[in-house]
């Protein structure tokens, strides 16, 4: 019978902060919304467009909330840089959850940047590819 050890949740946040600090993979960015969240609740986080892609040469800024149950639970996340995608409400930016693999089927192991990750990757399906975007810069 084996028991996985359980990393605090503030300790496990810590070590995504040092890691998105550290500039993330280069198309992807995440940090805290006030160095003084001391909860470590409250992200942003940024992608940039993938090349190819109606969203290419585009970033795209994000909030993300890690609430009290995080990882156990996957994060809240939210476009704030206006984006027409599949699983974005088109009114205010929400993700919804069962649109992106990562969070539909979420597992402890997965950190922001696997969620970022997959959201990036997500605006390189064929599906996203004939949706008209709103006026870059433009905001929720």
């Amino acid at each position: 019978m084996s028991s996985a050890v359980k990393v605090p949740r503030n300790f496990r946040l810590l070590e995504e902060l040092e890691e998105g600090q550290k500039g993330g993979d280069g198309v992807t960015s995440w940090g805290l919304e006030d160095d003084d969240d001391m909860t470590l609740t409250k992200w942003t986080g940024m992608i940039v467009g993938p090349p190819r892609t109606p969203y290419e040469n585009r970033i795209y800024s994000l909030r993300l909330v890690c609430g009290p149950r995080y990882p156990d639970e996957p994060l809240i996340v939210q476009f704030l840089t206006r984006i027409h995608m599949n699983g974005v409400n088109a009114s205010n930016g929400v993700v919804d959850r069962r649109s992106v693999p990562t969070l539909a089927r979420w597992q402890q192991s997965y950190t922001i940047k696997t969620v970022l990750q997959d959201l990036r990757r997500l605006m390189t399906l064929k599906e996203n590819f004939k949706l008209t975007q709103p006026p870059e810069g433009s905001q929720y």
